[in-house]
C-alpha cells in the first residue's frame, strides 16, 4: 500500500470579508520532495504556509498531512510540521542556547545540552551559544531561527523566505539543509523571491498570483511552459 502524501490540500481558501487572500488551492507533496512556492508580494504564499502550519484556519477546503486530517488532528500534527517564518521570532534577551532550550521545553521535550550544541553546530553558531541574541547580526539571528526549527525535527518543513539576511556561506548552508531533509524522506515547501535558487532545489513548483494557483507541477514542466514570474 502506498504511503500517504506528506501534504495534500483540497480547495483550501482563506477569506477576509470579501477579500480572498488565498483562492481554492489544491496541492500534493510527497515525502522526499521539495516544492518551490513562487509569486510576487501579496500573492498568498505566506497565507498558504501559515494555513499548513496551523497558525491560521482556512475558510474553505480540507487537507491532510501524512494522512491525518489537517484541521481535526492539528494537536497531533504539531511535531510533524515546522515553520520557519520570514521573521525570526527570537527572544533577544536570552542566549542562543537558552532560546533553543526554551523551544524544546515548550514542545514538551527535555532539553539536553549536547542536543542543543549539536543544533548550533549545524548552523555554525556553537561558538556563540552563551551570547545574548540582541548582540547577533541579522545573519546570525537567521541561523539561530533555522537551528530552532531543525531542533524539532519536523517531517514537513515550511520555509518562508529562508534566505533573509544570510551571507554566501549561510545561503549554501540553507541549501544543504533543504537537500538533506528531502534526501532523508522529509518534505519541504519553500517560499522564496529567489526563483532560480528555489527551482534549483525543488522537483515541484507552485506559482501563486493574486491568491490563485497559476501553475502547480514539476519544475521541468514549469520551465518548458516559460511561465511568467515576477519576484
Amino acid at each position: 500500500m502506498a504511503s500517504a502524501p506528506a501534504l495534500e490540500l483540497r480547495g483550501i481558501a482563506k477569506l477576509y470579508g470579501p477579500t480572498a487572500a488565498l483562492k481554492a488551492t489544491s496541492i500534493r507533496l510527497d515525502g522526499g520532495e521539495t516544492m518551490a512556492l513562487l509569486g510576487p508580494n501579496g500573492s498568498g504564499k505566506t497565507t498558504l504556509l501559515k494555513i499548513v502550519a496551523g497558525a491560521i484556519t482556512p475558510t474553505l477546503g480540507s487537507g491532510s498531512i501524512f494522512g491525518r486530517n489537517m484541521l481535526a488532528d492539528r494537536p497531533a500534527l504539531r511535531s510533524e510540521v515546522g515553520l520557519l517564518a520570514a521573521e525570526n521570532y527570537l527572544y533577544e534577551d536570552l542566549t542562543a542556547e537558552e532560546n533553543l532550550r526554551f523551544i524544546l521545553t515548550m514542545a514538551g521535550s527535555r532539553p539536553v545540552g549536547e542536543t542543543l550544541l549539536r543544533a548550533l553546530e549545524e548552523v555554525s553558531l556553537a561558538g556563540h551559544a552563551g551570547e545574548r541574541v540582541r548582540t547577533f547580526s541579522g545573519g546570525m539571528k537567521r541561523r539561530l531561527a533555522i537551528a530552532r526549527i531543525l531542533l524539532l525535527r519536523p517531517r514537513l518543513l515550511l520555509l518562508d523566505e529562508p534566505y533573509n539576511s544570510l551571507d554566501a556561506d549561510g545561503l549554501e548552508l540553507m541549501d544543504t539543509l533543504v537537500r538533506g531533509h528531502a534526501r532523508e524522506g522529509g518534505a519541504v515547501m519553500l517560499a522564496t523571491h529567489d526563483a532560480e535558487r528555489g527551482l534549483a532545489l525543488a522537483n515541484r513548483v507552485a506559482v501563486l498570483e493574486r491568491g490563485a494557483l497559476a501553475y502547480v507541477g514539476p519544475v521541468q514542466g514549469y520551465r518548458l511552459r516559460n511561465a511568467h514570474y515576477v519576484g
